[in-house]
């Protein structure tokens, strides 16, 4: 059996050991979140919009979009109906009005009817020293001469320096496995927030995603060295406050559940360690 790391999960340890095992081992899962179950909602209309063709992908064809996605959302998931009944200070209408704003900025960012993207959704997956990263690639972009931009939408501001490096160790964890499948540097990573209506962008070069896949490789040797010893130690840092397991972390006088029988096993297994996370914020 083949490991396996996602970005999420590596940025879970990343942050906290105690959070990955929380979610990858524990299996909690926080309650619905109005900002990430819009940013899914967000995500799948600028996905969907490509369908259309180019001349069609107006700011009205986009909005058009929003009630037939989230009707397929709330399928999925139709806890996301009650998410919003027991907001008091959401309806139906005030959530989607949030999401067409997000939508309709977009359009001053990017021309979709200029664009056409090589890949959306793109799922990929390499081997790096016998273990497997994976992801989904919110939009791949390829040029004429095959020069490789990668873009990711986030539906928050764009970030201050603490949460900043965690966006772009996302992307450059996803150009380090495109640049092992095709054997290029993605030219471009590409962050757009359409929160504040910014687009940050970064030039990785091969020094920077060598030092991603020794980071990678470290954050697995030190998954595996946790998931022998049991040891799962929060680390404490300002991310705490946005943390929905806080209530759980010693670290700020909670109990973690105790851990379930065959942990070290859950904590490495592909399908916990890998596990790819839907479109958020």
């Amino acid at each position: 059996m083949t490991p396996a790391l996602s970005p999420s999960r590596a940025a879970d340890f990343k942050q906290c050991p105690l959070l990955f095992r929380f979610r990858t081992i524990d299996k909690l899962e926080g309650p619905p979140s109005p900002a990430a179950a819009r940013g899914t909602l967000v995500h799948a209309v600028l996905e969907h919009l490509f369908d259309l063709p180019a001349a069609e992908r107006t700011p009205a064809a986009a909005v058009a979009l929003l009630e037939p996605r989230w009707a397929a959302l709330v399928d999925e998931r139709p806890e996301l109906t009650a998410m919003i009944d027991d907001d008091d200070e959401l309806t139906h209408d005030s959530w989607l009005a949030g999401a067409r704003a997000l939508v309709e900025q977009w359009f001053d960012l990017e021309d979709p009817t200029r664009l056409e993207p090589a890949a959306r959704e793109l799922y990929v997956e390499t081997q790096v020293e016998g273990l497997t990263l994976r992801g989904y690639v919110d939009r791949l972009d390829v040029a004429p001469d095959g020069a490789m931009r990668v873009v990711d939408y986030k539906t928050g501001r764009s970030p201050s320096e603490l949460f900043e490096a965690k966006a772009l160790f996302q992307m450059k964890f996803y150009a380090l496995v495109l640049w092992r499948i095709h054997g290029e540097v993605p030219r471009l990573l590409q962050l757009v927030y359409l929160g504040n209506g910014e687009v940050v962008r970064y030039a990785p070069d091969e020094r920077d995603l060598r030092a991603v896949e020794r980071t990678v490789r470290a954050i697995w040797d030190a998954v595996v060295q946790a998931a022998r010893t049991g040891d799962w130690r929060p680390r404490t840092s300002r991310l705490c406050d946005w943390c929905d397991f806080r209530d759980l972390c010693p670290a700020w006088g909670g109990t973690p559940p105790p851990l379930p029988e065959g942990a070290s096993q859950i904590a490495l297994d592909p399908a916990s360690s890998g596990a790819l996370v839907p479109a958020d914020d």
